[in-house]
């Protein structure tokens, strides 16, 4: 007989965290707290991952490339088996939102530390996702719920009535690649085409959507976590408008300007599809907000790099309930526990160029993190630690919280103040001169607003 959930909870003491870098730090911590047991895994380039150290097992699963080894499911599956594991934990990126891998977990008799494979299919499919929040009541852009079709009378039909200027995305895209912003309609097709062929090369699929492109939105997220009895609560929202080529730089929370009464029904909403779709974990749902109104893009069924300025205002370890869900736990906490409080703000902290943005790799020479009240900082480096050209330029998370939002970014000031990273280059030149921006600290910006002010750097 199928074991009951009441039977399934704590049904696992070991986690193989399929990941690398700071999530996998970050994911070991909250398994210790947990009393559970680690089996950390690297590529050839990352044997000297200072997490190996404290994983209760540590294996080489392949080499350097991503492809043959974090990405290798086989080699993870078969990692899991040696070591004993009864659980993964995909962290964020590599193999995350992967169904199939989701799948191919359960099928292995472990235990997938996030949404089922059905869930992670219905949500990753942007055609079906959108279609599935339209039926919950979550507000969604402009737009049809169904594939484009290949007639280009249809295609320029379907553009009339959704007005210019449309945005063109891959129905299986992520990442900010696989999306063309169409101005007018003589240019349409030829953006068509451009982005059918982008989508087949980078997911597999020519299928596209046609939305309308809003000019000046902000990104706003909703973070929510349910268990598999039929509770799901939502975590506050967040602002992540600077970006740089679709690719967020700084995170706060909650999203500056946006009253209570506004945000609450979208995050009942969010709940609400969660409960129709039989969700279980860690997600979020992501926003276009534009003159008051909310507009669906996509939800990510994964824990989320930003995750831990909505731990610093709610008070929730988001990883620990992520994976005592997972165990078949309930949720230890109702919509009405949820009181966040307070200003939190993230800047990701890269291997790169501050100026021209390309990847450091090299030795760390000398490392300074700051430290103090309402500082916290997730990172995997350390003095003498050699970051790697193969993957991510993400080295550190630098993350503060204040009662206020003016107080959150005067320590964010100070914090990267006392940050210092030698012997690769990295953008904190970059973020110190973002948080002296007088626009950014007021909170008058929107998702385009950080490529128009490196250019007016660039040109000054």
């Amino acid at each position: 007989m199928p074991e009951t959930l009441e039977q399934s909870a704590g049904r696992f003491d070991t986690v193989l965290i399929a990941n690398r870098g700071e999530i996998a730090v970050r994911i070991q911590r909250a398994c210790r707290e947990l009393g559970l047991k680690t089996v950390a895994i690297c590529s050839e380039a990352d044997r000297q991952a200072p997490y190996g150290k404290t994983a209760d097992s540590f294996l080489c699963i392949g080499p350097s490339t991503a492809a043959k080894s974090y990405l290798n499911q086989d080699a993870i599956l078969l990692a899991a088996r040696l070591a004993g594991a009864g659980a993964i934990h995909p962290g964020y990126g590599f193999l995350s939102e992967n169904a199939a891998f989701a799948d191919a977990v359960e099928k292995a008799g472990l235990v997938f530390i996030g949404p089922t494979a059905s869930s992670i299919a219905i949500m990753g499919d942007k055609i079906s996702a959108k279609r599935a929040m339209m039926a919950a009541g979550v507000p969604c852009v402009p737009g049809p719920d169904t594939a484009l079709p290949d007639d280009p009378a249809t295609i320029e039909r379907i553009a009339l009535e959704i007005g210019y200027p449309v945005i063109i995305k891959a129905a299986g895209g992520g990442g900010g690649r696989g999306m063309r912003v169409v101005p007018k309609a003589d240019v349409l097709h030829e953006a068509i085409a451009l982005t059918r062929e982008e989508a087949r090369k980078a997911f597999g699929s020519r299928s596209l959507y046609m939305e309308k492109f809003l000019e000046h939105p902000r990104h706003i997220e909703i973070q929510v976590i349910c268990d598999d009895h039929g509770n799901a609560v939502w975590l506050g929202h967040r602002d992540c408008s600077m970006q740089r080529r679709h690719q967020k730089v700084v995170e706060e929370a909650p999203a500056p300007g946006i009253a209570p009464d506004i945000i609450q029904p979208v995050g009942l909403a969010c709940v609400q599809a969660c409960l129709q779709i039989g969700y279980r974990g860690v997600g979020t749902f992501e926003f276009l907000y534009e003159d008051g109104a909310f507009y669906f893009i996509e939800m990510n069924t994964r824990l989320q790099v930003e995750h831990p300025v909505t731990e610093m205002t709610s008070g929730v370890d988001i990883v620990q309930a992520q994976i005592r869900v997972a165990q078949g736990h309930v949720l230890d906490l109702s919509q009405g526990d949820v009181a966040c409080e307070g200003h939190s703000f993230e800047c990701r902290i890269n291997a790169e160029d501050p100026e021209s943005f390309l990847p450091s790799a090299g030795v760390v020479t000398h490392l300074a993190l700051p430290a103090g009240p309402g500082i916290r900082v997730d990172t995997h480096i350390h003095a003498g630690y050699k970051v790697s050209p193969y993957y991510d330029s993400l080295i550190a998370k630098l993350i503060v919280h204040a009662p206020t939002r003016a107080e959150a970014m005067a320590r964010m000031r100070e914090a990267l103040a006392g940050t210092e990273v030698e012997g690769i280059s990295t953008n904190i030149p970059f973020l110190r001169a973002l948080f002296e921006d007088g626009a950014f600290a007021q909170g008058e910006t929107d998702i385009h607003y950080l490529e128009q002010w490196l250019k007016l750097r660039r040109a000054a």
